[in-house]
This record gives C-alpha cells, sequence and structure tokens, in this order.
C-alpha cells in the first residue's frame, strides 16, 4: 500500500480522521509518569481480593523500583543538561584558540614582510 499525506497508512482513512481522538482520550505515550503509576497502583488495590490483599512489602517494592527508574531519568536529564554545557565550552574554547592562533599567524606574517 502506498502512503500519501492525504491518506492514513493504518486503516485508509483521510488523515484528518485518523488523527481525530473522542475527548477525554489521553494522547498515546511510550512512556509512563508518576501519575500513572499511582493510577496502576490505586487500581490494584481497588480490584484486589479482599479474602487474599496483596503483601505491603510487595507495593513497597514497587514504590521502590518507581524511585529508583524516576531517580535515574532524573540524573540522565541532569546529565544531558551538563553535556551541553560541556559542548558548549569546547567549542567557544576551539573558538577563541582558533582566533588566537590566527591572529599570530597574522602578526608572524606581517613582521616578516
Amino acid at each position: 500500500m502506498t502512503v500519501s499525506a492525504a491518506t492514513s497508512a493504518i486503516t485508509g482513512l483521510p488523515a484528518t480522521l485518523a488523527a481525530a481522538q473522542p475527548a477525554g482520550v489521553k494522547p498515546f505515550r511510550k512512556t509512563l509518569d508518576q501519575s500513572d503509576f499511582l493510577a496502576l497502583m490505586s487500581a490494584q488495590l481497588k480490584n484486589q481480593d479482599p479474602t487474599k490483599p496483596m503483601d505491603n512489602t510487595e507495593y513497597v517494592a514497587q514504590m521502590a523500583q518507581f524511585s529508583t527508574v524516576n531517580g535515574i531519568a532524573q540524573s540522565n536529564t541532569t546529565l544531558d543538561a551538563i553535556a551541553a554545557k560541556l559542548d558548549a565550552l569546547i567549542a567557544a574554547t576551539a573558538a577563541k584558540t582558533n582566533a588566537a592562533t590566527a591572529a599570530k599567524t597574522n602578526a608572524a606574517s606581517t613582521t616578516a614582510a
């Protein structure tokens, strides 16, 4: 099937219809955040078997795992920001070094002439 800008590749519907979503439906995301985690945990509590409740240690373990993943994500964001600043610093240093080298070369050629 050929894909064009006018039709959706999946359904064959016009792209404007394929992109439309019912009111109240969240757009698709590839990742979950803290609110999604809490909603899932609340659903677990509401739907568990009252005669066999889930062990508290399982909930604590889930919360610890989420906190760990959240901390890793924040660390990655911080490291990305540090890397961007270092890249900018390296580029500025290289530009300054190149300018100084060019000035020395011009000065040397002027004195030699």
